[in-house]
């Protein structure tokens, strides 16, 4: 009878992720092949990389060790490298922790020992199903138990194609951390002096150039799986038709977060078709309704039923990004570029933000900077970069580099990091356009914010 693992698919393309796209093998299961502590040693000998996993109620502790199970002597002493995770569901979504650890792994008194520093900081009791974990441990993996705690089962399975060393899951590893504190920044963002209480972006580019993808990204990110609530697609023509305004909430059941990104029919360099160049103006000040049905051949005008015709600040654009495809930046026609300067002359006679979001950049990893603070221009962005600061004016510091989820089944730390670095910085134009309106514009409505005395 066939073997068959607890792991869910969704789960291992997670941990598969996170290990550079190996392969895993099941070599061990404690129900099927016997909980004795010899039964695993047998199973798991001269297999080279192994993880295991504990199944303890939702969560999933993955240990990925170096080295083989042959090694793990009574006095083992030696000291290796060790990257664990924990796999938890949470309101719908699936939450990633890691930790590296060095220890030093053995098999004593029928147990599988870890001990760091002169300490056994986790232990796997197979005889009675318990595994015991520090508190160290439970915290940076965001465990809500440490201690003893009674596990489901134990499965232990080759890993295949992996590197021999941790470079790789330890720079995923940095890049959680790091995409975790852009989550926690944008999710404390409030607009400059609290004019608004959202932002709004407006997304504005040829067909097919990833406007309705940037968006699900986003959205994507913030409840921690792939999701498509745009409707996207390959056609000639634009797919969107309609003026879309998005909130993003943080999680399926979340507060909206303090943005809107707003969906925009795609530029074609053919008159009478795609976005009606008449219909920016009236974006931008908020004149549009959502849902408005765009007419590719004349603009909306104040006699349509729902213009609005009073817009406030909160209804206005705060920033625009000018979205493009990275690879067909240098094959744009003279009269799509002619169409994307008609728009940012509107842009500017408005005096809104704007940046340029380059969209399916084919290598996310390559672009960011170990250090995962900046982008590196690399040779093979740097003359797409060059080109768009050229044509509209944009300080290469707001051209921004995203790999959207168009075809992923699962989201990637680094990708995310580009999507969540990119919001961040429409963000910050957002608020310096806010701080440069008039007195005028911003004054009552800082009085009315203002308590009276």
């Amino acid at each position: 009878m066939e073997v068959t693992t607890r792991l869910t698919w969704t789960d291992e393309i997670h941990l598969r992720n996170l290990l550079g796209n190996v392969s895993l093998s099941l070599l061990y299961k404690s129900s099927a092949h016997g909980d004795r502590i010899e039964d695993m040693v047998q199973r798991c000998s001269h297999q080279g990389c192994t993880v295991t996993m504990i199944y303890v109620n939702d969560n999933i502790i993955v240990a990925f060790m170096l080295g083989n199970y042959s090694n793990l002597c009574e006095n083992s002493t030696e000291l290796n490298d060790s990257l664990w995770f924990s796999v938890q569901k949470k309101n719908g979504t699936t939450e990633v922790e890691t930790l590296l650890l060095n220890v030093a792994p053995k098999i004593s008194d029928k147990q599988l020992v870890g001990r760091s520093l002169q300490k056994d900081i986790f232990l796997i009791r197979l005889y009675n199903n318990t595994i015991y974990l520090t508190e160290m441990i439970a915290k940076n993996l965001k465990l809500d138990f440490y201690g003893f705690q009674k596990y489901l089962e134990c499965e232990v399975f080759r890993v295949e194609g992996f590197k021999d060393n941790l470079h790789y899951a330890k720079k995923i590893m940095k890049a959680g951390e790091h995409r975790n504190r852009l989550l926690a920044e944008i999710r404390a963002y409030k607009p400059y002096a609290d004019l608004v209480s959202e932002i709004r972006i407006l997304l504005v580019g040829p067909v097919g150039s990833g406007k309705s993808s940037f968006f699900n990204s986003v959205k994507s990110v913030f409840h921690g799986h792939v999701t498509c609530q745009a409707i996207v697609g390959s056609d000639v023509t634009s797919i969107t038709e309609q003026y879309r305004i998005y909130s993003v909430k943080d999680g399926k059941n979340g507060k909206s977060l303090p943005f809107m990104l707003c969906d925009t029919m795609g530029l074609d360099e053919t008159e009478g078709v795609g976005l009606c160049i008449g219909d920016i103006p009236h974006i931008l000040k908020g004149c549009m309704p959502d849902r408005y049905q765009f007419n590719p051949h004349k603009p909306i005008t104040p006699e349509h039923s729902t213009f609005i015709t009073s817009p406030s600040l909160k209804d206005r654009i705060h920033c625009v990004a000018y979205v493009l495809d990275i690879n067909s930046i240098d094959n744009l026609s003279s009269k799509m570029l002619a169409k994307f300067k008609k728009v940012h002359k509107e842009v500017l006679s408005c005096g809104i933000a704007h940046v340029a979001l380059l969209t399916n950049v084919s290598n996310c990893s390559e672009v960011l900077q170990d250090n995962f603070l900046n982008m590196s221009r690399s040779m093979t962005s740097q003359s797409q970069v060059t080109n768009v600061n050229k044509m509209l004016g944009i300080p290469i510091s707001n051209i921004l580099m995203v790999g959207n989820y168009a075809s992923d089944l699962e989201l990637n730390p680094v990708n995310d990091i580009l999507i969540l670095s990119a919001l961040r910085q429409m963000l910050r134009a957002a608020d310096d356009f806010l701080e440069d309106l008039p007195l005028e514009e911003t004054g009552a409505i800082v009085r009315v914010l203002q308590p009276h005395v």
